[in-house]
């Protein structure tokens, strides 16, 4: 697959209501009864030392600033995976911000069998029908693919600072990223789809709805892992507002966390 520069290209296709996507079944209250305790509004505090391993394994996480870091939206992602995909926005990333989140996920048994702590790399915009197949995986390559490259003039173009590309880098002009789903033997496994419902507030009267072309990947960093997540999405509506539909291809890293030494309050 190819970088590219991004051109605005937006599909039409409507739908009204955030919560046709089932996020929860009340109109009120709709944050409750999350994984781990979440709620808007609620205060998570994270160790420190993942971080730091991660840094000094020169990652390209960006480490949350400060202690007590505020929940401002959550999402339920409905995936064709088994298990449930949530996601708790520390950033949202809609005025520019570098979106973070949390990401659970849970078992068929409703167990937390993964947290990750993820930053946005970059976002771009498909500057063409062929490029937005790519990035969906339509045509049996792009998204998908065994691999996917990030190049480190890449970065710098987007602004990365030096020090950080040399500690992620070394000597390197690339860093290469694993599918981490299907036959690693397959040239190409289609990525996961389905749709995000996004709500930030506790009675669930702001958000979005976004349909989602989702595959991850990762790399081996220290004694852990690196994951890049690539997803191309289709935002359907912004609070309830078809006109505002768009479409993008977000490049997010992210690192496993121990649910048992997050703390939410």
């Amino acid at each position: 697959m190819s970088w590219n520069n991004a051109t605005s290209y937006v599909r039409d296709i409507v739908n009204k209501r955030a919560a046709k996507h089932g996020l929860y079944e009340s109109q009120s209250n709709e944050d409750r009864d999350l994984p781990l305790g979440v709620r808007i509004g609620a205060l998570v505090t994270l160790q420190k030392a993942p971080f730091i391993e991660a840094a000094l394994n020169g990652s390209l996480i960006t480490e949350p600033e400060g202690n007590a870091l505020p929940i401002r939206a959550v999402s339920r992602v409905h995936l064709n995976l088994s298990g449930k995909l949530y996601r708790y926005f520390l950033h949202t990333g809609d005025d520019d911000e570098q979106q973070t989140y949390l990401q659970v996920l849970l078992d068929a048994h409703g167990n937390v069998t993964e947290v990750l702590y993820c930053t946005q790399l970059t976002r771009i915009v498909p500057e063409s029908a062929e490029d937005q197949d790519a990035y969906m995986g339509l045509s049996g390559a792009g998204l998908g693919d065994s691999t996917y490259t990030l190049w480190r003039a890449q970065l710098a173009e987007l602004g990365a600072a030096e020090a950080d590309l040399a500690a992620a880098f070394g000597t390197s002009d690339q860093l290469v990223y694993s599918r981490d789903a299907g036959d690693p033997a397959q040239a190409f496994v289609a990525p996961f789809t389905g749709h995000e419902t996004r709500i930030d507030d506790a009675a669930g009267e702001h958000g979005l709805a976004q349909r989602l072309h989702f595959m991850p990947y990762a790399r081996k960093m220290g004694s852990g892992r690196e994951y890049l997540l690539i997803a191309t999405e289709i935002v359907d509506s912004r609070d309830g507002d078809a006109s505002r539909r768009a479409i993008h291809v977000d490049f997010t890293i992210a690192i496993p966390l121990d649910v048992n030494r997050i703390s939410i309050q």
